[in-house]
């Protein structure tokens, strides 16, 4: 049993690149690994605008009246220049009038005639948003290997990057493992249950920017197991397996990834949930062993799993976001020779609250919690109050 930064450094370390990219549109990349700089092609704002609508004028001039010479709807070019007691009406997003210093707000001034306007007060700003002021032709917007998101959009479709290069989806075979498992279109009878693993992965993968592979249930035969993994093997590049990890008379899967040539780096984790967590490569390909309890395999994806696909797409930050929040009641455990990672419910007053769980094959716990701290190997209780490293999920 290895300490959990030594799995998941081992992960990291063993887990390389794909190197494939391809071209895909705006509407495609959402969630995808970019794999281009995106360096802007233009001046953003591209001319002098104003930021308001107003009268564009001289300030020397906002003492005095002001007769209006123009209207310059955004869109279109001025055709006039500004001169001493004069002003153009402007609409905000339209391009400054030559000789024109400020844009008086239209709350800020009064109408004299149909004519002439003036300024109510004594000053004003100067409510111009200057030539190349937020990015010029040839500098750095977004760099590669973030996760695109809309706001990442937004820039790319300002900037003409219209069919961004992204990191190619890693394939990812899903292969829930064991006899008692059926499909959630079946009614369990006797000891059956339905298959919650296989498809929570396949959500998580697509989640992560992956291409899930989901094959069915394998059934708890060495025949059954050995042929569903070597297919796995040929058609992807991530093999997760759910159950068939641990100790039972009918957990074939650590004796059948040896058979198939895969080099098993660790097969116990000193965690909580998820301690049978079994991790192995054959060549540039990754073979995870979760646990078959559900709340394990999803935490274990998080932790372990997610990262090494992210590394895999060329993903530069495979930390996961975490807050320093406090406690909102205490915690305590029986036992804390291991890692553990609890779930937690985070609240809108910004505190960490305990939900009642029950094990790692407490399923509803996550419907109730939205994040997951850690609770190091010997401290067996966190006060009210003590503030906590919390991962959002």
């Amino acid at each position: 049993m290895i300490p959990f930064e030594e799995a998941y450094n081992t992960v990291v370390s063993k887990t390389n690149p794909l190197d494939k990219t391809e071209v895909v549109t705006l509407s495609e990349c959402t969630g995808r690994i970019l794999a281009q700089d995106v360096i802007s092609d233009i001046n953003m704002p591209p001319f002098r605008k104003t930021a308001v609508d107003g009268y564009a004028c001289r300030i020397s001039d906002i003492s005095g009246s002001l007769e209006i010479i123009e209207v310059i709807p955004a869109g279109v070019m001025p055709t006039k220049a500004v001169g001493k007691g004069q002003c153009s009406k402007i609409m905000t997003g339209a391009p400054i009038p030559l000789g024109a210093d400020c844009v008086l707000m239209i709350e800020d001034t009064r109408i004299i005639d149909e004519n002439h306007i003036e300024l109510i007060g004594k000053s004003t700003k100067a409510n111009i948003c200057e030539l190349g002021e937020d990015i010029q032709i040839g500098d750095l917007s977004i760099e590669k290997g973030i996760t695109i998101l809309p706001k990442h959009i937004a820039i790319m479709a300002a900037l003409g990057c219209h069919k961004p290069t992204v990191a190619v989806k890693p394939i990812v075979s899903i292969l829930p493992t064991g006899d008692e498992l059926v499909e959630p279109n079946i009614k369990p009878t006797g000891s059956q249950i339905r298959n919650s693993n296989g498809h929570q992965l396949i959500s998580q993968v697509i989640n992560c920017g992956a291409e899930p592979l989901y094959k069915g249930i394998v059934g708890d035969t060495r025949e059954a197991t050995y042929k569903a993994i070597s297919e796995a093997l040929d058609k992807s590049d991530v093999v997760i397996l759910t159950g068939g990890v641990s100790m039972g008379d009918f957990d074939f899967v650590p004796e059948i990834m040896e058979q198939l040539g895969i080099q098993i780096h660790f097969d116990s984790v000193a965690v909580q949930p998820g301690k049978p967590t079994t991790f192995g490569t054959k060549g540039n390909k990754l073979i995870f062993g979760l646990p078959g309890n559900p709340v394990s395999s999803f935490i274990q994806f998080e932790l372990l799993v997610k990262p090494a696909l992210q590394k895999m797409m060329g993903a530069t930050s495979l930390n996961p976001l975490q807050i320093k929040a406090p406690m909102g009641a205490d915690y305590k455990r029986k036992r804390s020779e291991r890692l553990a990672f609890v779930p937690v419910l985070i609240t809108e007053q910004n505190k960490v609250f305990p939900v009642e769980f029950h094990g790692s094959a407490h399923i509803f716990v996550l419907a109730k919690a939205n994040g997951i701290i850690s609770i190091p190997i010997g401290v067996e209780k966190i006060e009210n109050g003590e503030f906590v490293d919390v991962r959002p999920i």
